[in-house]
C-alpha cells in the first residue's frame, strides 16, 4: 500500500484494491448532499512517521497525540444527514482507506496490532476521535489506536466508556440541545470532559 499527503492533512490511498468491510452495509445511503470520502482536518499537521506519534493521558483516560490525530469532520454528514433512516455509519466508513491500511496508526502510535482483537478479547479500537455518530471523516488524521485496560471487562475499557461519550453527545445534537460543530470541537479537544455525563445519560438509555 502506498499514500499520498493530499490537501495538509489527508492521505488517500494511491495503489489499494477495492474497498474493504468488515461488515456488509445495508443502509441505502443515499441522502442528498451526503459524500462518503469528503474530509475537513480540524487542525492541519505534518504526515506521521512510525513512532513518531505518543498517546497522553487525562483523567486517567488515553487521549491521542493532537499532532498526529487532530480530528477531521466530513462536513456533508450535518444533523438533516444523522437524523435521515437512510444512513447509517457504515456509509462513511472504508471510502477514504480499507479497514486493512487504517493499521498504519498503530505504527504511528508505536503499538503492536493486537491478535485475535475482536468479541471479548478485544483490547484495542481504531477509534475515530471525532465520531462518525457526529460527522466525524473516516480520514487517517480522525483515527488513533485507544487500548486498554487488559485488566478490565470488555465494557470498562478505554474505548468503550468512549462509545458512551459519542452516543450521548449524538443524541444531543440530533435533540437539538448542543451544536453539532460545538459538540465536534469539544470531543477532538478533550473527550474525557463528558465522561461522567454520559454515564449519568447512559443509566437511563440504552447507549449502544
Amino acid at each position: 500500500m502506498k499514500y499520498a499527503f493530499l490537501s495538509g492533512f489527508c492521505w488517500i490511498a494511491v495503489v489499494c484494491t477495492a474497498v474493504a468491510q468488515t461488515e456488509k452495509c445495508t443502509a441505502s445511503c443515499s441522502v442528498p448532499g451526503f459524500e462518503a470520502k469528503e474530509t475537513e482536518t480540524l487542525t492541519p499537521q505534518p504526515t506521521p512517521t512510525d513512532g513518531s506519534c505518543h498517546v497522553g493521558t487525562k483523567d486517567g483516560f488515553p487521549i491521542p497525540d493532537p499532532h498526529c490525530t487532530p480530528g477531521a469532520i466530513n462536513k456533508t454528514v450535518t444533523v438533516a444527514v444523522l437524523k435521515d433512516r437512510r444512513f447509517e455509519t457504515c456509509c462513511v466508513r472504508d471510502h477514504i482507506e480499507s479497514e486493512e491500511a487504517k493499521d498504519v496508526a498503530y505504527k504511528w502510535y508505536g503499538i503492536p496490532v493486537p491478535e485475535q482483537n475482536e468479541g471479548q478479547n478485544q483490547v484495542c479500537e481504531l477509534d475515530h476521535l471525532v465520531p462518525v455518530e457526529l460527522g466525524g471523516a473516516d480520514s487517517m488524521d480522525n483515527i488513533w489506536p485507544q487500548c486498554g485496560p487488559d485488566s478490565v471487562t470488555l465494557e470498562q475499557r478505554y474505548f468503550k466508556q468512549k462509545d458512551m461519550v459519542e452516543f450521548y453527545l449524538a443524541d444531543q445534537v440530533k435533540a437539538g440541545n448542543m451544536d453539532q460543530a460545538t459538540a465536534q470541537r469539544e470531543i477532538a479537544a478533550d473527550y474525557t470532559q463528558f465522561l461522567d455525563a454520559a454515564r449519568a445519560y447512559c443509566k437511563s438509555n440504552h447507549c449502544e
